[in-house]
């Protein structure tokens, strides 16, 4: 193990690998943007998409490291092998099992939960984002600490000024006025997220613009849809850094997957916008903040109207700047520093 200098030099001299889920760069940023800190902190992270072939290279290149971070799940399930060779692990998990339960087979997850068990139970320490986990967590996990998915808070309150011109010229080509009423949706086009349910209320929203940023086996079905409606404008998928400026060109925000913990949640309230939330787990929450509906078209449309007659309060954005990146990496750096000095 590397001994931690005394900082003169801006590094603490620990070097950590952090395995991720295999996600292209624009849908899943958060490891990115809790890395960018750990390094302005002085600790030194290389960030890897785990796939067969980059764990082959993890094992040949693992005397390199002090820690390997693995963010479940196939992160943590590639973090225990290296732990297995005498590499301390942290176990990022950021994801309930009901989730991954809730898409597949009774007896993959099943497995996948086993799996996971044995990685809390190795681990030098978990790292856990979601409230239900507490107690699975805590029964296998030798160390833990409750952490939070991150927001870059500033970036998407008062983004770059090219990014917001540059976002409504592409609006603009696509026929979106500024006057328009726009609502937006983020992230991934999948069943899940009932990306179905609203296309369809876009049909009950004559006066209103959806705009749809992101990728998934759903995108030829959202590319029709815009083809075929005046009211849906599908971009695709676009460099996460130009998403504040799209935010900013909008009225509300979308999210209708039953989760309290959907980063684009954080994004919409600090660029400002209302908020239009699936109704379930993240009603405590969220609270008057949020407009909740169930995800059905009618239900949705009425939301949209309802969002659109007021932005995010300052209450609200107040709550989600607590969330901000850096206040969420000094946890994890805390977790990395106490392993590197006492492994």
């Amino acid at each position: 193990m590397t001994t931690p200098d005394d900082g003169r030099d801006g590094s603490t001299g620990v070097r950590v690998l952090w395995l991720t889920p295999d996600k292209p760069a624009d849908i899943s940023v958060g490891r990115q943007r809790i890395a960018e800190h750990l390094r302005d902190s002085g600790i030194d992270v290389t960030l890897r998409g785990t796939t067969p072939r980059t764990l082959l290279t993890t094992l040949r290149e693992r005397d390199t490291y002090d820690i390997v971070v693995g963010t479940t799940r196939s992160g943590a399930m590639a973090g225990v092998t290296l732990k297995l060779l005498g590499t301390p692990l942290v176990v990022d998990h950021i994801d309930p099992i009901r989730q991954f339960a809730d898409t597949h087979s009774a007896a993959l997850a099943s497995a996948v939960r086993a799996a996971e068990n044995v990685a809390f139970t190795l681990a030098d320490h978990t790292l856990y984002v979601y409230e239900e986990e507490r107690e699975r967590v805590e029964r296998y996990a030798r160390a833990t600490t409750e952490t939070d998915l991150g927001v870059a808070y500033d970036r998407f309150a008062d983004p770059d000024p090219e990014s917001r011109e540059r976002a409504r010229e592409r609006l603009a080509t696509a026929g979106i006025d500024t006057d328009d009423r726009v609502a937006i949706y983020v992230g991934g086009l999948e069943p899940i997220y009932h990306i179905e349910a609203l296309l369809t209320a876009m049909d009950r929203l004559d006066d209103w613009t959806l705009v749809v940023l992101g990728a998934g086996s759903l995108a030829e079905h959202v590319e029709r849809a815009a083809a075929e409606r005046e009211n849906v404008v599908f971009p695709g998928t676009v460099d996460h850094d130009a998403v504040p400026g799209y935010l900013h060109a909008a009225d509300i925000g979308v999210s209708l997957v039953d989760d309290p913990h959907t980063l684009k949640v954080l994004e919409y309230a600090a660029a400002g916008l209302g908020v239009v939330q699936a109704r379930g787990r993240s009603e405590e929450r969220f609270g008057e903040h949020v407009t909740f509906c169930e995800p059905t078209p009618a239900a949705i449309a009425r939301a949209v109207r309802r969002a659109g007659d007021g932005g995010a309060s300052e209450a609200f954005r107040a709550f989600v700047r607590e969330f901000d990146y850096e206040r969420v990496a000094a946890t994890y750096a805390a977790v990395l520093d106490d392993i590197a000095i006492y492994d």
